[in-house]
């Protein structure tokens, strides 16, 4: 008899809520590093700061080939069949992903900031800033580490990745208030920030590859993409899923910056920075769920997938009902209260904001199913459509309506993205179950 200790959603939920320990402390210090650099800044050069960070962060996904969804679609298995050759194939494979994106990004963010910064609305002298800024973008990208903590159940480390990189930035960002610095420094201490969270989990990771003796042998050079079938395409999906996904958050920072200039970038920011604060207990069954499907598709466990999908999403609409509901009722005291009174003109966008994240909650396990199930091709369509759609609206809805029609462009793709990913994970599993039913007759 299954206990209740082995229950996926039990595993799931407690997963999630290690993360969820972390993530409270990251909410509250990332306020504050946010709070500090707003009010020392001001809403001009917040803004400044906020487009050169949306910059970087935009270029890091584009190059990003989301080597942790690689590394646990293709080693739950070998990991399960304690097949440590295998295994060690796939990290190398995940290892060289990323090291392609990170000289990719941090090439194209240094010529992105000389050559771009008049049309991203930097001031006079910021450029070799931001060229600096970019050197982060190398640590961004590299998500080995994170995937290796995932599929190893080690969320309690994971926990504490986000709170580290914000309690480096607001130690940083007081250093810079108490002095009066100027922006450059601000930057150098959101980008200290980032890398502190890389060597934390790189640290942690290589540790815990030892401690199972998976490192045992294991070499740089050696086979990648040999006898992993269909990796390439795989890889390929999820990097270009995971940039069209920047479409909703840094491109449209940088948008709204070029359009409406950098003070209402930093209302969006700030506003945003609530919004997914608020989300983010939810989101957090998402890097759960990721290992408890992979290995489910792993087994055979069909019926057990759709069944663990459904209670999630059952959850993340609860959640979603009361995001909307304190984003509604206290979204302006929220942030008067914690960036100042200026900043409480940003409460009508962060509703829009809280709608389109209450949505993404409310469907969560949709993507991660599809991916589960090797269909991350299928996702990247969804996003594809929707996002094209989302760009050709964006910039006359933002001339027009402002802030408010970038909001309202942001809720109407987060549903039909929602609808889209529905149909798609729904024929995908009637296909699924349409072959297991050929294969059982043919037995």
């Amino acid at each position: 008899m299954t206990s209740v200790a082995q229950s996926p959603l039990k595993k799931v939920l407690a997963n999630a809520g290690q993360l969820l320990s972390g993530r409270v402390v990251n909410a509250i210090i990332g306020l504050a590093y946010i709070a500090l650099t707003a009010r020392s800044l001001g809403k001009e050069m917040m803004g400044v700061l906020v487009i050169i960070n949306a910059f970087a962060q935009f270029l890091g996904e584009v190059a990003h080939f989301q080597s942790w969804q690689t590394l646990i679609t293709y080693g739950a298995g070998p990991l399960l069949e304690n097949d440590r050759r295998r295994f060690q194939q796939v990290l190398r494979f995940t290892l060289l992903l990323d090291l392609i994106s990170a000289v990719l990004g941090v090439l194209l963010g240094m010529l992105g900031a000389w050559f771009f910064w008049r049309q991203l609305s930097w001031p006079e002298g910021m450029s070799g800033y931001g060229a600096l800024y970019a050197l982060s973008i190398g640590v961004m990208t590299s998500a080995t580490g994170v995937g290796l903590l995932r599929l190893f159940d080690r969320f309690r480390f994971l926990a504490a990745e986000q709170a580290i990189s914000s309690f480096v930035r607001l130690i940083g960002c007081a250093i810079c208030a108490l002095t009066e610095a100027p922006i450059q420094y601000f930057l150098l201490a959101w980008a200290a920030g980032t890398f502190a969270a890389f060597f934390y989990i790189a640290a942690i990771a290589i540790w815990d590859l030892k401690r199972k003796g998976l490192l045992s042998g294991f070499t740089l050079i050696g086979p990648t993409s040999k006898d992993l079938p269909g990796v390439w395409r795989f890889a390929m999906a999820t990097n270009f899923s995971g940039t069209l996904d920047v479409g909703f958050t840094h491109v449209l920072t940088m948008v709204v910056g070029a359009l409406l200039g950098p003070a209402q970038a930093a209302l969006w920011r700030i506003g945003k920075q609530v919004a997914d604060g608020m989300a983010k207990p939810a989101r957090l069954m998402v890097p759960a769920l990721y290992p408890e499907l992979a290995k489910m598709r792993a087994s055979g466990g069909q019926q057990a997938m759709t069944k663990l999908a459904m209670q999630i999403a059952l959850i993340g609409g609860a959640a979603a009902g009361v995001l909307l509901l304190v984003s509604l009722l206290s979204g302006r005291w929220i942030l008067e209260t914690v960036m100042g009174p200026g900043f409480g003109a940003a409460a009508g966008v962060m509703n829009w904001q809280v709608a389109a994240a209450a949505i993404g909650v409310m469907t969560l396990p949709l993507e991660p199913m599809l991916v589960s199930m090797r269909a991350a091709g299928a996702a990247m369509m969804v996003r594809l459509v929707v996002v094209l759609a989302y760009l050709a609206c964006l910039v006359p809805l933002i001339r027009t309506f402002g802030l408010t029609g970038a909001g309202a462009a942001l809720v109407a793709s987060a549903l039909a993205m929602a609808i889209g990913m529905y149909f798609m994970a729904r024929r995908r599993l009637a296909r699924l179950a349409a072959e297991e039913s050929s294969a059982s007759r043919t037995l």
